[in-house]
């Protein structure tokens, strides 16, 4: 236990609107520890983001963080003022966003940008913050930052763009890095080229990574543990390894089937799940994934079962376990 550094307990964040509740994160609980690579998965609209999102306490209105715990240093990040947050936030506990383009200030430099947390959070003064930006622009692979220092978002790629996001979010060193879905709309060599760069940058730190994606085949690659989110729930974590050799929960074994496979050239068809994720402002009984499950059972239509399994390595909410 002594190398858990983040834990979430029973977190629970709603959205309320005119049409009803949207239980967004109903429940979700899992640890980090030092150094680990913990990865969310599912479709999109199942929580991940917005699970992330309150751990930092960045839920957009119309949303609420309902209730649960998200231990850090000892801290519920969720009971501490505002004043506080803001102190782990970028220094302690860093995000990755989604899309660069809409993360960064187009007005003003991208020097500037990645220099302002570390101004804020480490108190360097302008020339130290200087050199510190020059050498976190060189590790994130930024050629001639000098020049590139003064330099805007607009005058980056895609993928240039997100490797400023990386060197802002490892500026202060911290001890989470949450990466949502960092490398969205780029090809797939700059995606393997970025995951490298911000997994071992953190790695050689120390640093644990939260890794939001859709994407299995990265998870595949990059994560220590996994945890399978539908719905707004987890319905199977455990390591890489264990979920990926032997998946219990239907739906991950359905998002497996979706993966190509080059080792199986053309002999099987990808199998896509049927159905449509469940409308989460309405009242669900049951398992939420029971309509598109072809194991189903009629216990499944009456009551959510528990995440649990045969040891803690390895857990998943499922009635007819594979």
């Amino acid at each position: 236990m002594s190398d858990i550094i983040l834990q979430v307990k029973n977190l629970k964040t709603y959205f309320y609107t005119a049409q009803g509740i949207i239980r967004a994160v109903d429940n979700v609980s899992y640890d980090v520890r030092q150094g680990e690579t913990v990865a969310l998965v599912g479709e999109s609209g199942c929580g991940k983001s917005v699970s992330a999102l309150s751990l930092l306490r960045l839920v957009p209105q119309p949303g609420r963080i309902v209730s649960g715990q998200v231990i850090f240093n000892g801290q519920d990040l969720l009971k501490i003022s505002e004043a506080e947050i803001r102190t782990i936030r970028g220094h302690h506990i860093a995000m990755v966003f989604q899309e660069p383009m809409t993360s960064l200030n187009p007005v003003l430099s991208i020097g500037e940008q990645i220099a302002e947390p570390v101004r804020v959070h480490l108190k360097m003064d302008g020339k130290s913050a200087r050199q510190h930006v020059m050498k976190l622009l060189d590790s994130v692979g930024i050629p001639d930052a000098e020049r590139r220092y003064h330099d805007y978002p607009h005058h980056f790629s895609g993928g240039m763009r997100q490797r400023v996001m990386i060197a802002i979010a490892l500026s202060c060193n911290p001890k989470v890095v949450i990466a949502d879905e960092p490398t969205t709309a780029l090809d797939v060599t700059i995606q393997a080229q970025l995951l490298d760069l911000m997994t071992g940058l953190a790695h050689r730190s120390g640093t644990a990574v939260i890794l939001i994606t859709h994407n299995l085949g990265v998870v595949a690659r990059y994560a220590d543990k996994v945890n399978v989110m539908y719905a707004g729930r987890i319905v199977e974590s455990g390591s890489g390894d264990s979920v990926y050799e032997a998946p219990k929960h239907p739906y991950t074994l359905g998002l497996l089937q979706c993966v190509p496979r080059i080792d199986r050239g053309k002999v099987r068809k990808l199998a896509p799940i049927d159905g449509l994720p469940p409308d989460l402002s309405r009242e669900l009984t049951g398992c939420y994934f029971r309509p598109r499950c072809p194991f189903s059972i009629s216990r499944c239509s009456q009551e959510y079962p528990p995440l649990e399994g045969l040891n803690n390595e390895h857990q998943y909410a499922c009635f007819v376990p594979r």
